[in-house]
């Protein structure tokens, strides 16, 4: 593991190591999106991760698909952000936060203003989610005008400025996990006959208008893009073109000079010898389920940059010093990973060193 402990530059940010706290949905959030009291305390117990990657984080009221999960619209959110910022930066850790627009994936009860889902097509995702009332079926959404997904572009670019204004040192699109820019990605969820479906080039436009919007707010070194080829997350099927399809787009973003590109992997590595080879910038591969011993791997065979981490920064606010020292692991809560009693399965997982003041 030696590499994993070598120093890297991402963007501006010179990182201790290479790993990072991948984002993880949390469900925390004050009922207006903004983020919870304990959020500061959760992200700055976690910032020896070097770079911590916020969940999920709506830029619009169209954008929101869970109960709790945080936003970066208004003047309220801003200001909640800048707690936490405050809070990794005080700590020595960097804060990007995660542009989420769910599209789809959303139920009317789950939003501020109850109005019916948006996405490329009017298909349904064929999919439940966890509401108020229980566990419902996502109904159909309402497909996007041109108009509306230059609104929608441009909600992109007012969330990245409102993330520098709170405090960020910049932003991660999310283009993965069938959410609204994977949705027009995926064959069998943009039927479009406009310049945003059909092709190629047209399934991956509005992923790369969004970037390009983004970056002339707030900057290259300051924004990244996630992606996740292959996953079916969401009802999406990105189709015998789809590993085409991303090889485009990586080959688009690699223009504007981002900061990062982040995979989200499961198993398709001819594609992401290929991504590499297209990438020049730092390059995140996250490898879902991968066992504790192989962290390392993709950094060792120079496949990646940086290794995010999800589960294991969740249960361990100490990680980097436990992996370190070979300490063991705490075992994660599944029962609160996105509901909790303030701290329970959310700022009470010990440290180490907390452990050992326990037993003496």
């Amino acid at each position: 593991m030696e590499k994993l402990w070598s120093k890297t530059k991402v963007g501006n940010m010179e990182l201790p190591h290479r790993l990072a706290m991948a984002p993880m949905t949390r469900s925390r959030a004050q009922e207006d999106g903004t983020p919870g009291e304990l959020s500061p305390l959760y992200y700055s117990q976690r910032a020896s991760m070097g770079l911590i990657i916020s969940e999920g984080t709506q830029p619009s009221e169209d954008g929101q698909g869970y109960l709790n999960s945080p936003g970066i619209y208004t003047d309220k959110h801003i200001e909640g952000w800048k707690k936490v910022t405050n809070a990794v930066h005080d700590a020595g850790g960097y804060m990007f936060i995660q542009l989420m627009h769910v599209g789809r994936m959303s139920h009317p009860d789950n939003t501020p203003h109850h109005r019916q889902a948006v996405a490329p097509s009017a298909i349904a995702p064929g999919a439940e989610m966890f509401t108020s009332k229980g566990m419902q079926e996502i109904p159909a959404p309402r497909e996007l005008s041109e108009e509306d997904i230059q609104n929608t572009i441009a909600d992109f670019r007012k969330a990245a400025a409102a993330a520098i204004k709170a405090g960020a040192d910049g932003v991660e699109i999310h283009g993965a996990n069938g959410y609204l820019i994977n949705q027009f990605i995926g064959e069998n969820s943009n039927k479009r006959d406009d310049k945003y479906g059909g092709t190629v080039e047209n399934r991956a436009r509005f992923a790369i208008e969004v970037t390009k919007a983004v970056v002339e707010e707030i900057g290259p070194e300051r924004t990244g893009f996630r992606i996740s080829p292959g996953t079916p997350l969401g009802g999406i099927d990105e189709g015998e073109q789809g590993p085409e399809v991303y090889q485009y787009l990586v080959k688009e973003l690699a223009k504007h000079n981002l900061a990062y590109l982040h995979v989200m992997h499961l198993g398709n590595e001819k594609l992401l010898r290929e991504i590499r080879s297209i990438w020049t910038n730092s390059l995140l591969v996250n490898r879902a389920g991968r066992a504790l011993e192989d962290i390392s791997v993709d950094l060792d065979n120079g496949v990646a940059d940086v290794v995010p981490v999800g589960i294991w920064s969740l249960a361990n606010p100490d990680l980097v010093d436990r992996l370190k020292n070979g300490y063991p692991l705490n075992d994660v809560e599944p029962n609160t990973l996105y509901a909790g009693n303030g701290s329970l399965g959310y700022t009470d997982y010990p440290s180490m060193e907390e452990l050992k003041l326990q037993q003496e």
